[in-house]
């Protein structure tokens, strides 16, 4: 039996699947994300040079309560009796939509597909810093597939499993908690590095970014082996998936990363690929499988895909079950 929060909750999360699938994303003016992100750069600008620790901590913990304010208040309005029921529906979907980015995941990778086979390997240059923080001018063309794979696999965590999870475990405050998430991994991925000027400041933002993935890091390893097995019945001239590969991988190798959790997504990838995943003097994953290749651009693309698909399904699940 499905209960009348229930519904709403799922109604919600599958529009906003919806609005990001067919849409995309809004306009950066209309983004709450960037919103958070302005804030993020404010606070960060002031940072003293003393004390940074305690004021990454301060800017942190600002930072949170603006974005968990504003998905509370998002509810709060769409719940207000003068807003039409449909209409509270679309609000709560757009904004939970802003925490997830299925679409703008795959999308740049299929363009940096397309620019690869057709040898535009400046204009891949260009793109590359889209998904890696590493010199795209030093890679070569094998290192630039094996960098998209690595980042749409990592990504496919902290892009879109983990704000649904949170949305999913919190019930009625789902769209906050995902706001709250949001808030940290922005933090992280704009102050969260280990070298200056950052490693203070961003200490507590990198290390709360690690304990809200550590969980759905290690649930992306179910979603990625069931999208292999799936995968597999789908015919595939550029190779079979290999769910066995994929869960022995992760388990064998997905600590093999300097990151607590990004080792896990992108160690699965490898097995259900079996290709070779190489940071270079920092990590090998499926070390005993063959360089990556071009084609496994849009094999990891249709991968993470089916494993997103089966995330919103199995939250949806989840939802129902925790609300009944």
């Amino acid at each position: 039996m499905f209960y009348p929060e229930s519904v709403h909750l799922i109604q919600v999360l599958l529009l906003a699947v919806a609005i990001d699938v067919f849409l995309g994303e809004p306009p950066a003016a209309l983004h709450p994300v960037v919103w958070i992100g302005k804030l993020i750069g404010v606070l960060k600008s002031a940072a003293p040079k003393k004390h940074r620790t305690l004021y990454g901590i301060g800017m942190a913990l600002t930072c949170v309560l603006f974005s968990g304010g504003l998905g509370y208040l998002v509810l709060y309005v769409a719940k207000l009796p003068v807003v039409p029921e449909v209409l509270g529906l679309a609000l709560e979907a757009y904004f939970l939509k802003a925490t997830f980015a299925i679409r703008c995941l795959l999308s740049p990778a299929r363009e940096i597909y397309k620019e690869l086979e057709e040898g535009s390997l400046d204009r891949v240059k260009e793109l590359l810093p889209i998904y890696v923080s590493r010199d795209p001018g030093s890679l070569t063309k094998i290192q630039m597939s094996s960098a998209v794979v690595e980042s749409v696999s990592e990504n496919f965590v902290d892009g879109i499993l983990t704000p649904i999870f949170y949305y999913a475990l919190f019930g009625n405050l789902g769209l906050v908690a995902a706001y709250v998430y949001k808030a940290i991994n922005t933090l992280d991925s704009m102050v969260g590095y280990k070298k200056e000027p950052y490693r203070e400041l961003g200490f507590f933002s990198a290390r709360s970014d690690d304990v809200l993935n550590w969980i759905p890091a290690r649930l992306s390893v179910f979603f990625i082996t069931a999208a292999a097995r799936l995968a597999a019945f789908i015919p595939q001239k550029d190779g079979k998936f290999s769910p066995g590969n994929c869960l022995r991988t992760a388990l064998r190798e997905g600590a093999n990363t300097p990151s607590p959790n990004s080792g896990y997504p992108m160690a699965s990838a490898a097995g259900a690929l079996k290709v070779r995943l190489q940071k270079p003097g920092v990590y090998v994953l499926g070390g005993k499988f063959r360089p990556t290749e071009l084609k496994d651009i849009k094999r990891v693309s249709l991968l993470i895909a089916i494993a997103s698909g089966l995330s919103v399904i199995a939250f949806s699940v989840m939802i129902w079950k925790l609300t009944a």
